[in-house]
C-alpha cells in the first residue's frame, strides 16, 4: 500500500459557533481518485478549502509527503503540487480565459502578450488532451456555466498539480463530457496524480473511485472501497436515514403513471417563434414554440451553451427578444418586466441560485420575502414590518427543512442546499400557477434533490404547471411528463411520457436526433445553419 501523499489529522473549523469539521481525519495517496460524499453542508467543500489553503482550522495537521506543512494561502498549497476546481467558480468575469490562467502566479496579469500567447497555446493543448473545448481568447463573463467549469478544472490541470481536489467537477457537464472526462481522470491517477473527487452523482463514484470517505454533520463516518458497498447504503450514510430512491432519484408519480390530466385547457406558458440575442451579439434561440399546461412539467433538455440560459432570461424579462412572444395565462408578456409576470403567477427558481436567487449578504429573513418586502403584510414602499418578515421566515424555514442557526444568519454562509430551499420556499409560498425551475438540482446531494423533485411533484399534483430547464438526464426521466429537447438554440425534439428514452434524449442533446422508422442511435446529425 502506497504512503499517503496527504494526511489530515482531527482537523476542527467553526464558523459562527457551528462547527463545520468536528475532528476529522482524512488520507489521500498517490495514484488514487477518492471520492468524498456528505450532504451538502457535511463539510467536503470545508475540508477541502483547509486543504487548499483557504481557510485556516483551529485544530489538527496537515501532512504533505509525510512533512508537516501550514497552509496558509492557496499559493502555499500551490507550492506544494495542490490544485483546486471549486463548485462555486473563483474565475474573474471581465478577464480572458487566458488571463485567469495566469491570476496567482509571480507577475500576475502584468505580463506580455507573448506570455498570453504562450497560455493560450497551452491551454488549448490542455483542452484537446481533456475533452474540454474552450476559447482562451473569450472573456469569462461571455461563456456559459458549463464552459466556466470547464475552465476552472483545465486552470487546475494547466498548472500540472499532483494533487488535484475536483469540487463537483461534472455538475455541469454534458454526459459526453463527463464520459470524456473521467477516462481522463483515471488516465492521471495511473500516472501518479492523488485525485479528491467530490460529487453527489453516487453511480460515479462507485464506478471511477478507488476509495469513498463519506461526512456527515462535519465527522467522518466511514472510508470504504466501492466493491463493498452500494448506491442504497451510500446514500444512508450521507444522509442518516433511508432514502426513496428510484434510480438514484426520487419516488414521483407522472401524469400518465397516475392517469392525472393536466387541469387547464388553456395553456399557462405559451411561448410562439421566440428569437433573442446572446451576450456576444448572436442569434441564441431561433423560433422556439412550446406550450405548457396546468398540472405537468415540460422538460426542457439540452447541454449547457444551447439557448437554456438565455431562454430562461426571456421568459423571466430579463432579456428582451428579437422575435415571438410569451404568454402567461392568456396575457401576452413579451415585453412586460419581471415584476408584472410575478404579479400574473410566475415562480422562479433561477439557474444560478447566487447571482439571482440569494442576496448573500442579506439575512435568511429577508431572503425568504425579498421579492415581496414592499407588499403587505411584510412592509409598504417607506416600511420593513421585520416582525411579520421574522413570522414568514420562521414558517417557511420549518416547512422546508432549511437548516440555520438563526433567522438573522447571512443567506452567503450557507450550504448550497440550504441556499437553493430558500429560493424554493420563496417561489412556491407565493401561490404560484406557474413555475419556472432551471437546474433546481444542480450541485445537490441525494437528500436535497428528493427535497425538491418531490416539491416540484407536490406543486404538480396541485395544479401548478412547471416548466423544468435541466441538463440532468435522471431528473428529466423521473419527473417529466413531456420532453422538449433545445439544440444550438431550436427544439429538436418533443416527446410525450410515453415516449422517453434516456439514449434518445441524450443523442438529441448533442445533436443527433432519430429518423422516423429507425432504431435509436440511428439519426440525423444536426449542423449549425
Amino acid at each position: 500500500m502506497k504512503p499517503p501523499v496527504v494526511a489530515m489529522r482531527g482537523i476542527v473549523k467553526r464558523f459562527e459557533g457551528v462547527t463545520a469539521l468536528d475532528g476529522v481525519d482524512f488520507e489521500l495517496r498517490g495514484g488514487e481518485i477518492h471520492g468524498l460524499l456528505g450532504e451538502n453542508g457535511a463539510g467536503k467543500t470545508t475540508l477541502m478549502n483547509v486543504l487548499y489553503g483557504l481557510q485556516e482550522p483551529e485544530a489538527g495537521t496537515i501532512e504533505v509527503d509525510g512533512r508537516p506543512v501550514r497552509l496558509r494561502s492557496s499559493q502555499d498549497a500551490i507550492a506544494h503540487g495542490i490544485g483546486m476546481v471549486h463548485q462555486h467558480f473563483m474565475l474573474v468575469p471581465t478577464l480572458t480565459v487566458a488571463e485567469n490562467m495566469l491570476l496567482g502566479e509571480r507577475g500576475g496579469l502584468l505580463v506580455r502578450r507573448r506570455r498570453l500567447r504562450a497560455a493560450a497555446e497551452r491551454i488549448r493543448e490542455r483542452a484537446e488532451r481533456y475533452g474540454l473545448e474552450v476559447n482562451p481568447d473569450a472573456r469569462v463573463w461571455q461563456l456559459s456555466v458549463g464552459e466556466q467549469q470547464r475552465v476552472e478544472i483545465l486552470r487546475a490541470l494547466y498548472r500540472d498539480a499532483r494533487v488535484l481536489i475536483l469540487d463537483e467537477p461534472t455538475a455541469s457537464l454534458t454526459p459526453p463530457e463527463t464520459e470524456q472526462l473521467l477516462p481522463r481522470l483515471r488516465a492521471l491517477a495511473d500516472e501518479g496524480a492523488a485525485i479528491v473527487f467530490i460529487t453527489h452523482h453516487l453511480e460515479e463514484v462507485l464506478a471511477w473511485t478507488d476509495r469513498i470517505t463519506v461526512l456527515r454533520h462535519g465527522k467522518l463516518v466511514e472510508t470504504v472501497r466501492p466493491q463493498e458497498t452500494s448506491a442504497v447504503a451510500l446514500a444512508r450514510s450521507m444522509v442518516g436515514r433511508d432514502v426513496t430512491l428510484k434510480e438514484l432519484g426520487v419516488e414521483v408519480s407522472t401524469a400518465d403513471e397516475t392517469g392525472h390530466a393536466p387541469t387547464s385547457d388553456a395553456p399557462l406558458l405559451a411561448v410562439r417563434g421566440l428569437e433573442c440575442r446572446g451576450d456576444l451579439g448572436v442569434t441564441a434561440l431561433h423560433g422556439v414554440e412550446f406550450a405548457l399546461y396546468g398540472g405537468e412539467i415540460v422538460a426542457i433538455a439540452g447541454v449547457e451553451g444551447n439557448g437554456q440560459a438565455e431562454l430562461e432570461e426571456v421568459l423571466c424579462g430579463l432579456r428582451p427578444p428579437t422575435a415571438g412572444t410569451v404568454a402567461i395565462a392568456g396575457r401576452d408578456v413579451t415585453h412586460e418586466p419581471t415584476a408584472a409576470r410575478l404579479a400574473r403567477g410566475l415562480g422562479i427558481v433561477p439557474s444560478d441560485r447566487y447571482r439571482r436567487g440569494v442576496i448573500r449578504a442579506l439575512p435568511v429573513a429577508e431572503n425568504l420575502v425579498f421579492d415581496r418586502i414592499g407588499e403587505l403584510p411584510f412592509g409598504t414602499p417607506f416600511r420593513v414590518r421585520r416582525k411579520a418578515v421574522a413570522s414568514r421566515a420562521r414558517e417557511l424555514v420549518d416547512r422546508f427543512s432549511i437548516r440555520v442557526s438563526r433567522l438573522d444568519q447571512l443567506a452567503g454562509t450557507l450550504s448550497g442546499g440550504n441556499a437553493q430551499r430558500i429560493v424554493l420556499a420563496r417561489a412556491l409560498s407565493r401561490g404560484v400557477r406557474l413555475l419556472l425551475a432551471a437546474q433546481p438540482t444542480r450541485g445537490l446531494d441525494v437528500g436535497g434533490m428528493e427535497f425538491v423533485w418531490a416539491r416540484l411533484d407536490e406543486a404538480r399534483r396541485a395544479g401548478v404547471g412547471i416548466l423544468l430547464v435541466s441538463t440532468d438526464l435522471d431528473e428529466v426521466m423521473a419527473l417529466a411528463d413531456r420532453c422538449c429537447v433545445l439544440y444550438r438554440g431550436r427544439i429538436v425534439a418533443s416527446w410525450s411520457r410515453r415516449e422517453l428514452d434516456r439514449e434518445r434524449i441524450g443523442l438529441a442533446m448533442g445533436g443527433v436526433v432519430e429518423a422516423p422508422g429507425r432504431p435509436a442511435g440511428a439519426g440525423e446529425v444536426l449542423t449549425r445553419r
